[in-house]
Formats: structure tokens, C-alpha cells, sequence
């Protein structure tokens, strides 16, 4: 009885604010050394490639320590481990700032991932906690703010602080936001009476399961982060990481459903259709945003030719809105059913990606492409908050620190995958685009010679590139003419493609159960 009379002894807002500032650091590292890639390498003596690493290292370390928070909050306790987390978390990003070379740097990247995977699962867990069911929607607005605002800033932070002052301050600039919010939590957070720990369950890890898991997880990412460079299957290279992902993953699944004691991850929890149907959206979700954000950044940089720091203002006015309709869609989760907000939510995203497509081009001005970013983030926050809420639906409360780090990670994987498969996609629509267009580079299309002898004439003399050749001055004008026209249709062709991919996700949403809005489902429509 006392466990359900259990309130946070502060305003639980302010215990949100709290975890979300901790939250918030750790997203936007996934994103902020994007655009700082380049100037890594050269500062470190490191090849383009070798660059990339910087990122991976972070990811294979965030996804693996994201389904440890359930064990690691039985052990110490869940304040004490966010806490402990948060101080990883910022010492870490300190020794990357003075890291001296390459090899240290990865080391630190390797230990901040694995004290930001447990920032994220339970700032989450500890928000579903704090706040009764009719309140959760708009607390979970928060961390959906958190969630989708932070990657969408990162390039353009990152980009103005290594302009202006040293990569090394995109690292330094975690240092106060986490002592921070280290002293808010510690003030203001404390476990509830079910979130119990006992020290006993130190030794009671499932070792194999994170095997399998850090195996799984390190073929997953390195095949992805190289498959497009290694011309994917036709690479014995990738072929041996993607076969370890696999192993990895059938281990897993095997272990943890057939022979933990003490499971890495409650595969279990997917008995519960709310839950696995969440979890499968949720993954769906994490890819859209993430490859929405690269995408149009991408686009700009190298098709229309922004700079790495215009490109990522060109987000900004996306922020706006995300920071506009959030705490709409809270208060709606709690006024409509979640799987009709979803349902909204990817019916939005079919139509803005649909009319992004047909109005993507080269002569884009910064204003529209502002525009295009906004129609683009305006669906993410129905879904992604009523699927954070509905994902609760039916369970009990000691499984939140379990439902909170499944719930993330497939949000960090569908990311991961589909970054890379919609990566991939551009280049091998504008490389199909190009063939096509070449065939009509011919002397024998009038449009084609009336064209080339135009430019010929007026570059006459004009080009020292070309010895003062105008014909050849203008097939070369017309042949990058012709790339970028090949790279916006292959743009437009993977927007395309996501809108048939929302479009046909719709209707999962109407396989969730239909609870009363801002009521607890029966146990049975869960399952």
C-alpha cells in the first residue's frame, strides 16, 4: 500500500528538468562531432576513415551499456547509478578533450558511451516514476525534447565551436553541464520503494548475455559504418561482421530466453503486444529522425554547396517547432489514444516526406530549406511520445528500468541502420541517375549540342583549364551540371522512399491495444 501512495518528495518538474539536462548532454554528444570529423583527423595525424572512428567507438559502447541499467540500478541503486553515469559521463569527455592522439581519443569515446548508454534509459525510467499515468504524456514531451532536438543541434553547435575556437571544446563544453546536473540530481532525485538494490546482486551479471551483445552490437555498427566504403557484401570485410551481428544475435536471443537466470534484457517483455509493437515503431522512429537530420544537412553541403555551419542552421527553425508542439502532444496523449496520435504521427510523416520530394532542387533557398526541415519534424512529436507512453501500457512498475533501456536501444538502432541503409540508397540512386542522363550526353539530341555549343561559345578563351578550349570547358560545365542533377533525384528518390515506409507503418499503429485515453490498459489487451 505504501508503494502505491509513493510520491517524489519534490515537484516532480523539477526532478525532470534534472534527469533531462544529464539526458540532453549525452544526446547531443551522439551528433555534435559530426561536422568536426575532418579537423579531428588533421589535428591527430589520422586518415578521413580512420576519423569515423570517433563515432563508432561511441556507439558500440552506448548501445551495449544501454540494456545494463536494469542490472546495474539492482546493484547500487538507480539514483546512484544515473549519478555514477553522469560522472563517467563528463570525466570522460574531459580526457577526450586533451586526448593526444588517436588511439587515446577512442579509449575516452569508448568510456564516454558507456557512461552516456545509461543516462538516456534511466532519466526516462525515472520521469515514468515521478509523475502519475494522466501526467506522464507531458512529462515524456520533455524527454522527446530532449530526444529529437538535441541530435538536430549538434552539427550546428558542433560546427560553430570548432570554426571558431578547437574540436577539443565540443568536448570541454560537457564539463559544466554535467557537474550540473550532478548536484541537481543528487538533491533532488530519490528511488521509489519498488526501484529496490541489494549489493549481492553484483555477481549476478549475465556475462554471456553481454557477449553476445557486445558482439552483436560491434558487427552491427562496423558493418554499417563501412559497408557503403567496402562496396558492402562484395567485402570478405563486411561479410565477417555482418555474420558476427548475426551470431551475435541468435546467441542472444537464444541465451536470454532459454538460459539466463538473471537475463541481460527481459526478452520477455515482448510477450506484451503493446510493448513489442512499440519497440518495433520506436525503432522505425529513431531511423526516420536520424536519417532526417543527416539527410537534408547532407544534401545541402554537398549538392547545393552550404558550408557545414550554414547547413546546420538551415535546422534551427526545426528546433522551433519541436520546442512548439511538444508539450502539445503531451497534453494530447493524455486527452487521445495513443495508437490514434501514432497513427497521426507517421500519417504526417508520409505526407512531409512525400512533399519533400517534390520540392527538393538545387536552386533551394536557405528559407525553404528551413521550411522543408520544419514540415519534416512537425509529426515526430505524436509519435514519439504517445509510443514512449504506450510502451508502459499493461506492465508493472518494477519493469520500467527494463522498459525504458529496450525502448532506447531500438531508437539507437534504428538509427544506426537506417542512416547507413538510406546513405547508402543516395549514392546508389544518383550513381543509376547518372547512367541515365549520360545517355543523353549525345551530339545526336539537339537539345544536347544546341546546349554544349551555346556554353562552348561563351566560355571560349575563358577557361586556362582547358588551354582556352571552349568545348571542352563546356562538357565540363555540363557533365557537373549533369552530378548534381543525378544527386538531387537520388535525394528525392530516398524521401520518396520514406514516405512509402511511413505510409505502410501507419497501419501498425492500429495493431496497439485501445485503452482510454490517459487510462491504464487491461492486462490482457497487452499481451
Amino acid at each position: 500500500m505504501a508503494e502505491q501512495q509513493w510520491k517524489p518528495r519534490v515537484n516532480p518538474w523539477l526532478i525532470a528538468g534534472s534527469v533531462a539536462l544529464a539526458a540532453f548532454m549525452e544526446v547531443l554528444d551522439t551528433s555534435i562531432a559530426n561536422v568536426a570529423l575532418p579537423h579531428i583527423s588533421g589535428s591527430l595525424a589520422a586518415s578521413t576513415d580512420q576519423g569515423t572512428w570517433v563515432l563508432t567507438s561511441y556507439l558500440v559502447a552506448n548501445a551495449i551499456v544501454l540494456p545494463l541499467g536494469g542490472w546495474a540500478s539492482s546493484v547500487i541503486g538507480r539514483k546512484n547509478f544515473f549519478m555514477a553515469c553522469i560522472v563517467l559521463f563528463t570525466a570522460s569527455s574531459f580526457l577526450c578533450g586533451i586526448a593526444p592522439s588517436l588511439p587515446v581519443l577512442l579509449l575516452c569515446r569508448i568510456l564516454q558511451g558507456a557512461g552516456g548508454g545509461g543516462l538516456q534509459p534511466m532519466a526516462q525510467a525515472i520521469m515514468a516514476d515521478s509523475f502519475d499515468e494522466k501526467q506522464r504524456g507531458l512529462a515524456f514531451s520533455l524527454y522527446a525534447l530532449v530526444a529529437v532536438l538535441a541530435p538536430s543541434i549538434g552539427p550546428t553547435l558542433g560546427g560553430w565551436i570548432t570554426d571558431n575556437y578547437s574540436w577539443r571544446w565540443i568536448f570541454y563544453i560537457n564539463i559544466p553541464v554535467g557537474l550540473l546536473a550532478l548536484l541537481l540530481v543528487s538533491r533532488l532525485v530519490d528511488d521509489p520503494p519498488w526501484a529496490r538494490h541489494d549489493t549481492r546482486n553484483l555477481f549476478k551479471v549475465d556475462y554471456i548475455g553481454l557477449g553476445f551483445l557486445t558482439l552483436a552490437m560491434a558487427g552491427l555498427q562496423i558493418a554499417l559504418d563501412k559497408g557503403e566504403e567496402d562496396n558492402w557484401f562484395a567485402s570478405h570485410f563486411i561479410i565477417a561482421f555482418a555474420s558476427m551481428f548475426v551470431v551475435g544475435m541468435i546467441g542472444l536471443l537464444f541465451w536470454e530466453l532459454k538460459g539466463a537466470k538473471a537475463p541481460l534484457m527481459n526478452l520477455r517483455l515482448f510477450k506484451f503486444r503493446n510493448f513489442a509493437i512499440c519497440c518495433f515503431l520506436m525503432l522505425l522512429v529513431g531511423g526516420i529522425l536520424n536519417a532526417g537530420t543527416v539527410l537534408q544537412p547532407q544534401f545541402l553541403q554537398q549538392v547545393v554547396g552550404y558550408t557545414a555551419t550554414k547547413s546546420g542552421q538551415a535546422l534551427t527553425w526545426g528546433g522551433v517547432a519541436l520546442v512548439l508542439v511538444m508539450p502539445l502532444a503531451g497534453f494530447l496523449v493524455s486527452k487521445i489514444p495513443a495508437r490514434n496520435l501514432i497513427a497521426l504521427g507517421f500519417f504526417l510523416f508520409t505526407g512531409a516526406y512525400w512533399y519533400v520530394s517534390n520540392h527538393l532542387t538545387l536552386d533551394i533557398s536557405f528559407g525553404y530549406a528551413s521550411v522543408l526541415r520544419v514540415i519534416q519534424v512537425l509529426p515526430i512529436p505524436f509519435c514519439f511520445i504517445a509510443l514512449t507512453n504506450a510502451a508502459y501500457v499493461g506492465l508493472p512498475r518494477e519493469a520500467s528500468n527494463q522498459v525504458s533501456g529496450l525502448i532506447n536501444f531500438a531508437r539507437n538502432i534504428g538509427g544506426s541502420i537506417l542512416i547507413s541503409l538510406t546513405g547508402a540508397e543516395v549514392t546508389n540512386r544518383s550513381l543509376f541517375h547518372q547512367a541515365r542522363l549520360q545517355n543523353s550526353m549525345s551530339v545526336a539530341n539537339l537539345q544536347f549540342a544546341a546546349r554544349l555549343q551555346s556554353l562552348s561559345s561563351f566560355l571560349q578563351g575563358s577557361s586556362t583549364v582547358y588551354g582556352g578550349s571552349g568545348n571542352l570547358a563546356g562538357q565540363a560545365a555540363i557533365y557537373t551540371q549533369l552530378n548534381q542533377q543525378a544527386a538531387t533525384q537520388g535525394y528525392v528518390d530516398v524521401y520518396r522512399m520514406l514516405a512509402w515506409l511511413t505510409g505502410v507503418t501507419f497501419f501498425l499503429a492500429f495493431l496497439l491495444a485501445k485503452p482510454k485515453a490517459g487510462e491504464k490498459a487491461p492486462e490482457g489487451a497487452a499481451h
